[in-house]
């Protein structure tokens, strides 16, 4: 992370405050958020979502022929014994 420093008059500050306490957030991190969006760093994320989901459904793994045979509970059966 980095630090920066802007310049705004103090009634506009003020003002933001007021918002940001409205809507339970900070003017920092409302400006994090911009400052995120106009960077493109959300697109970005969103992009790779978008990617990861668009091979989970061309992808051609799965449980096998049959599908998962087993249930969960099978896996820790010796353990339910004890």
């Amino acid at each position: 992370m980095a630090n920066l420093t802007i310049t705004v008059d103090a009634q506009t500050l003020k003002r933001a405050r007021m918002r940001a306490l409205e809507e339970d957030t900070s003017v920092n991190a409302v400006l994090r958020d911009y400052l995120e969006e106009y960077a493109g760093v959300r697109r970005e994320r969103l992009e790779a979502m978008r990617k990861i989901l668009e091979s989970s459904r061309e992808s051609t793994s799965g449980s096998g022929p049959g599908g998962r045979t087993w249930k969960r509970e099978d896996a820790y059966e010796d353990r339910l014994r004890e």
